[in-house]
């Protein structure tokens, strides 16, 4: 039998740099995927919109902010003179700076009710609409590319707070037109902008293409050595998502710490968090994928929990391929069903799992095809019965040959390090536990 040469020193740094470019390039994807995602594609968006209208920590700061325009731009004391008694006119201001703080507290709970929503969510999701019309240079846009910025109008919830003041409607009348606007984006800054949105749809695309092709060139190379070569990539994708994670928190308490005020750092945490939560997502699945992908490499391993898992799944994988590939895709359907990551819910996604789990079960039956080559006797008539195992299982059972067995296992062990399934250490290793 011809032996599976070592590595030499070329290959494995040639592995090893494909392994590390391909987990530096994976980063970059992954913030690239977050981006598009969260910021370019509206059905995210408003999503996230929904979740942070409904947060009670950014409910309090967006009330406090309303209530804050409000009085900014309406003469909220001359409108209170105009509904009290001339009499009690002089009272006019202390009431208005008194009825402040309980005014904040009413529009907090006007935005607890869905119709109020429904009004920060519509101005949200629409002024999104605009802004990726105008990145994307979209024909038709509501706002074009030269006439000026990208607003966000909350107008209309400053409109809907006004009898929380006791405003009357001709004082709800003479509010500005512009209450309420936040700017999104300049007009001057719309070539960054669009220069980088390309970007970003380029590398969340064909990037993660590439991370893919270079740990399959990685595992390509390592001929002889593949098992411990899909091991480290496994372990890579658990580094980079792990990674992925600690960026999001910690880039967070820098945002949070550097942009926001005091009295608002609580609802711009949670405004992170959540807009955030497509990176903590993808970084949760990576770790996931890499965890399957070390376990894997475990289970094709010569431990001897390994060793003892494929003796037990041999015979269903050797000699009931239909129970195999149906209990794997009833399991793979069931992962679909649940789409705990987002690419059990993209066709892509779906086809690549597939694609990766039908490759793993080729593999392991291949192995334990190797290992157990001798179909098991089946008996005749059908299946066995109870009292007919149970007489199997008391009667007598001949002493193997010390000799017979030590020759089999090293024929087994042989077999598995000519395969690549075991490396010139290991291989050394168990030969000597057989021979021992």
């Amino acid at each position: 039998m011809a032996r599976t040469s070592p590595l030499s020193r070329g290959r494995r740094i040639a592995i090893w740099s494909l392994i590390t470019l391909a987990s530096l390039l994976a980063i970059v994807a992954i913030l690239a995927t977050w981006v598009n995602r969260q910021i370019l594609d509206n059905g995210s968006f408003e999503k996230t919109s929904t979740r942070l209208v409904r947060d009670p920590a950014i409910q309090s700061a967006l009330s406090t902010y309303l209530v804050n325009e409000a009085y900014d731009n309406v003469d909220i004391p001359a409108a209170l003179a105009e509904r009290l008694p001339p009499n009690l006119k002089p009272l006019a201001a202390p009431l208005a700076a008194a009825v402040r703080q309980p005014a904040t507290s009413a529009v907090n709970r006007l935005l607890n009710r869905p119709r109020v929503q429904n009004l920060f969510v519509n101005a949200t999701t629409g002024t999104h609409k605009q802004l990726v019309a105008v990145i994307e240079d979209k024909t038709g846009a509501a706002t074009s590319t030269a006439n000026g910025n990208v607003t966000l109008d909350l107008g209309a919830l400053v409109q809907q707070i006004g009898p929380s003041l006791g405003l009357p409607a001709a004082a709800l009348d003479r509010v500005p037109p512009n209450t309420g606007v936040i700017t999104v984006m300049r007009s001057d800054q719309l070539g960054l902008v669009q220069n980088g949105a390309k970007a970003v749809r380029i590398v969340s695309t064909w990037v993660v293409v590439l991370v893919l092709a270079l740990f399959a060139a990685a595992i390509y190379l390592a001929a002889g050595a593949r098992r411990e070569t899909l091991r480290t990539v496994g372990w890579a994708f658990v580094f980079v998502g792990i990674l992925i994670l600690a960026v999001r928190r910690f880039a967070g308490s820098y945002t949070v710490d550097a942009l926001a005020a005091p009295a608002y750092r609580e609802a711009v945490n949670h405004a992170w968090l959540i807009s955030s939560s497509i990176l903590g997502e993808v970084g949760r699945a990576i770790v996931l994928y890499g965890l399957v992908a070390v376990l894997g490499a475990i289970l094709a391993g010569p431990s001897r929990v390994a060793i003892a898992t494929r003796s037990r799944l041999a015979p269903i994988l050797n000699e009931r391929a239909d129970i195999t590939w149906g209990g794997a895709a009833l399991c793979f359907l069931l992962l679909v069903l649940w789409g705990g990551t987002h690419a059990l819910r993209t066709w892509w996604g779906i086809l690549l799992l597939g694609g990766l789990i039908a490759l793993g079960i080729v593999a392991l039956r291949r192995q334990t095809l190797r290992e157990y080559p001798e179909p098991r006797p089946k008996p005749a008539g059908g299946a066995t019965s109870v009292g007919a195992r149970a007489a199997a299982a008391l009667r007598p059972k001949p002493e193997a040959d010390p000799t017979e067995t030590q020759a089999a296992e090293l024929a087994r062990l042989a077999a598995l390090h000519d395969s690549g399934a075991l490396t010139d250490d290991e291989f050394a290793r168990a030969k000597s536990a057989a021979l021992s």
